[in-house]
């Protein structure tokens, strides 16, 4: 049982609507729904009537709803309770996985290069973007560290957030040298042009629809040509990913910054002649507006004095609308061996 489960559900009574409940929990409506029934499945009863509108509680769920509520204030209370002083003082981040580890540690350092280190702790991952959102509107962590683009909405209530871009990168499709394609073996590079004019089914490795790079790609799909892929690999996590890309596993898109060795030496290769198809991304970081105090507060102006003196970014080309069907050049199949 999760307390976000107990959470969901004390919303749902206060509002009687799922669409609203979602809002004030900053979860999509799907979410919450179906993480009230994992709370029915395992208290084993039905807490809510989905027959009625407004949503009503069954009898079970009048009775479940007092000791819900005594529940969510005894784990807070006991959570501060634990918290010695020395945790307080800790900075807590909560990051996406690649950030965390990927941008995280270097960042972390360059803000304290002139000013004495500042002690910070990345909560755990919980998964895709909402969830790890979630633990800074619930108070949980004092900064957000994300990727932003105009493709993926954050829920967040106006006037309460605010947040510095810090840096930026660009997602690119990359595969390796050659992988193999409807049991032929292909050169990896300029694989996709050649996907948007020939009838090949391209092994594409996917982060998922809950990450924040799978809400990106599906958009950018959805205004974009059409051209044939197979998911043969799942992963939220891109270091995974990028391990699978580079056993000839697929066609994937990975930030840049996690892969420049790769690009240098030629173990992985640009799917794509037409930069239309790279995402340009941003990295922000989010607070809470009123918390400004201490070193969350020495933290932010550190933050955002390296964001005005133009800490180097990823190189990205001027942003262009979705790439056109448009003529491969070039792009063969490799010598069989």
């Amino acid at each position: 049982m999760e307390l976000k489960w107990l959470e969901d559900f004390a919303a749902l009574a206060e509002t009687g609507s799922f669409s609203r409940a979602a809002e004030l929990r900053h979860v999509t409506q799907p979410a919450l729904s179906r993480r009230v029934r994992q709370l029915e499945n395992w208290l084993g009863t039905t807490l809510v009537s989905r027959a009625s509108l407004p949503a009503e509680l069954t009898r079970e769920g009048l009775r479940f709803l007092p000791q819900a509520r005594d529940m969510i204030r005894q784990l807070y209370g006991a959570r501060e309770a634990f918290r010695g002083d020395a945790a307080a003082k800790l900075v807590r981040f909560a990051a996406l996985h690649t950030l965390a580890v990927a941008f995280f540690p270097n960042w972390m350092a360059a803000l304290s290069l002139d000013a004495p280190p500042i002690r910070a702790a990345i909560l755990p991952d919980r998964g895709g973007i909402e969830a790890n959102l979630s633990a800074l509107v619930e108070g949980e962590a004092d900064f957000f560290l994300t990727y932003a683009h105009r493709y993926v909405s954050l829920r967040l209530e106006e006037g309460k957030f605010e947040f510095l871009k810090v840096s930026s990168d660009e997602a690119i499709p990359v595969t390796a040298r050659e992988l193999v394609v409807d049991g032929t073996k292909w050169v990896g590079e300029g694989l996709l042009d050649a996907a948007l004019t020939r009838p090949i089914a391209v092994p594409y490795a996917t982060y998922g629809d809950d990450s924040f790079f799978g809400q990106v790609l599906r958009r950018l799909f959805d205004v974009s040509p059409p051209f044939q892929r197979v998911t043969v690999h799942q992963n939220a996590i891109a270091h995974g990913l990028k391990a699978v890309v580079l056993a000839g596993g697929g066609l994937c898109w990975l930030p840049r910054s996690l892969i420049r060795t790769e690009l240098a030496t030629g173990a992985l290769v640009p799917a794509s002649r037409d930069a239309r198809w790279n995402l340009d991304i941003d990295i922000r970081l989010y607070r809470h507006m009123d918390e400004g105090g201490g070193d969350v507060g020495r933290l932010w102006d550190r933050a955002r004095r390296n964001a005005n003196t133009g800490a180097p970014d990823a190189p990205s080309p001027a942003a262009t609308p979705p790439p056109g069907r448009q003529e491969s050049v070039g792009e063969q199949p490799a010598d069989k061996k």
